[in-house]
């Protein structure tokens, strides 16, 4: 490494994106900093799917390796710390971290993922990514066939319904509230003997993370083996608002076909990009992040 401060890519976030956004531009010779905090969104979870070569294994083997492999070529630096703000120069981005490091780059890439906001549910936050869940593509297949509700209500509701009814046909939707359902959509959960109960929940009972029980502000308990819940969350990073990236109406961040966000000079790639909340989406988008970063710089050079 020439110099431990300045770098030709900064990539803050160190997970599935960001390593693979680092292999493709380290194989390439490009000075390259990664900055990860070592918090990625799927901690809990226990084994990741729907991924070729990787089906059932831990996320964070995946990562353990992922990371080796990627500082084996020699022009990629591993950071850890928390990247706090970051701003724009004459010849490209500076970024701080909490520690009051600062580090300069001529391109940066978002890798940094998005923070799922918790309700309010007790136990609800230690089930999550365990049986409490988000996709039916990670993690359906595993709890096909059994007692299965969808915490949710209205049109998202109704989508992830209509994906779960594929895997499972003992089905409960909890809108914890008003069911907010049109007509036909109400028709629909009924013509496939979907249950709604609109009686807010006050807690998950549960054994390690695994579900066993919902229960219900009247105390009336249901028992179930997984919980599709559709949460809010908001982007794990403040920066790329910041330097000015325009966010999509759901809140991620806007991107092209070739993972550019609004501002020049700046990508972004991974969940805070994307509804597919995978490893292998995460992966191929670094991959691309990557690539396209280094086809920038060899334009700007050559």
């Amino acid at each position: 490494m020439k110099d431990d401060k300045n770098f030709d890519v900064i990539i803050i976030g160190g997970s599935y994106a960001g390593l693979s956004a680092a292999m493709a531009l380290g194989r390439s010779l490009r000075q390259v900093l990664i900055i990860d905090s070592g918090l990625p969104c799927n901690r809990q979870t226990p084994h990741s799917h729907n991924f070729i070569t990787h089906d059932g294994e831990k996320p964070s083997v995946i990562a353990k390796k992922a990371k080796e492999e990627v500082l084996n070529y020699p022009t990629v630096r591993f950071q850890k710390g928390l990247a706090v703000s970051g701003k724009k120069t004459s010849n490209g981005f500076e970024i701080n971290t909490e520690n009051g490091e600062l580090f300069s780059a001529k391109k940066l890439i978002f890798a940094t993922g998005v923070e799922d906001i918790m309700p309010g549910i007790q136990g609800f936050s230690a089930c999550w990514g365990i049986s409490v869940i988000h996709c039916p593509y990670c993690h359906g297949y595993e709890f096909r066939g059994k007692r299965t509700a969808i915490m949710a209500n209205g049109d998202r509701a109704l989508h992830l319904v209509s994906l779960v009814n594929n895997l499972s046909t003992d089905l409960t939707v909890l809108t914890s509230g008003e069911a907010n359902f049109s007509v036909e959509q109400a028709a629909k959960l009924k013509k496939h003997g979907v249950t709604v109960i609109d009686e807010p929940i006050s807690k998950i009972q549960h054994k390690n993370g695994w579900v066993e029980k919902v229960i219900f502000k009247d105390n009336k308990a249901i028992a179930f083996d997984a919980v599709y819940a559709a949460i809010p969350f908001r982007q794990h990073s403040s920066i790329p608002v910041e330097l000015g990236c325009d966010l999509t109406e759901q809140g991620h961040i806007v991107v092209d076909n070739f993972q550019k966000t609004t501002i020049k000079g700046v990508f972004a790639c991974g969940d805070n990009t994307s509804m597919m909340r995978s490893v292998s989406n995460a992966v191929a988008a670094g991959n691309l992040a990557g690539a396209m970063v280094n086809k920038e710089l060899v334009e700007e050079n050559f």
